[in-house]
């Protein structure tokens, strides 16, 4: 299976919504100056600023080198590092782990919760948003549909995702040892950029991995069914909106 290509520029001049929504999961993190906070799946590095606005020292950490080469560009001043959020140590402990809009891509949660905890302090806090069950439902049963109606092909096979319900992901965390303080399982429909462009440039931005061995063209007539088929639920006046599905937690290291 190929891996998801990140595009950082376009990402950041498409996609600034993502980060955007987070600032509320900044909020509840609630950073105090002095603090160490981890930014899990960082991304361009945006809410790491915004973070250390508050006098908190806060590293970002991606998968991406591209992402990772944008943040390092964008904000010189921060600490940034490629590493796979499903199996990180760190040397130090941190204050406090966040996470926005990355958790999802991370199919083996255990590891990422695994990880999380060990890089806390006692008393540490993780705080995060990301994919809760039904997520994207609109756009998956399309690109669903177009696979198997025109290509033969199974799309389950190349789900990239993990959205898992609130109670899976509390009893994970529990599991663990973290204590779950919040979670909340939450619709946000949200705009997508582009107009009647907008599952298109979605699916070029996050689809990468159901398109292997598709050719360009092969690959915009699937997108193009795939846009038609989403229209009937997801086209409201003048836009696609995507019918996102968000998990957010809070869980302290006891």
């Amino acid at each position: 299976m190929s891996k998801q290509v990140w595009k950082a520029y376009d990402y950041d001049r498409q996609l600034s919504f993502v980060s955007a929504y987070g600032r509320g999961v900044a909020e509840l993190l609630a950073p105090q100056p002095g603090e160490r906070i981890l930014d899990l799946g960082c991304g361009t590095g945006d809410l790491a600023y915004e973070i250390s606005d508050s006098g908190a020292h806060v590293t970002g950490m991606d998968d991406s080198a591209e992402m990772m080469e944008r943040a390092k560009s964008k904000y010189p001043e921060l600490t940034f590092m490629t590493g796979d959020g499903q199996n990180f140590e760190t040397e130090t402990p941190y204050d406090a782990v966040f996470s926005n809009a990355a958790l999802h891509w991370m199919k083996d949660a255990a590891g990422v919760v695994r990880s999380v905890y060990g890089a806390l302090k006692p008393g540490g806090r993780f705080v995060a948003e990301f994919g809760g069950k039904g997520n994207i439902d609109g756009i998956y049963h399309a690109l669903k549909t177009v696979f198997a109606d025109h290509y033969g092909i199974d799309a389950d096979s190349r789900n990239p995702w993990y959205f898992p319900s609130l109670g899976q992901y509390a009893t994970l965390l529990e599991s663990q040892g973290f204590r779950v303080h919040i979670a909340h399982h939450f619709d946000r429909p949200t705009k997508l950029p582009e107009g009647k462009d907008g599952v298109k440039y979605w699916l070029l931005h996050f689809g990468d991995r159901f398109f292997t061995e598709f050719s360009a063209d092969e690959k915009d007539e699937a997108i193009a069914r795939i846009s038609e088929a989403a229209q009937a639920t997801l086209w409201h006046e003048d836009a696609f909106y995507g019918d996102y599905r968000r998990l957010r937690v809070f869980a302290e290291k006891v």
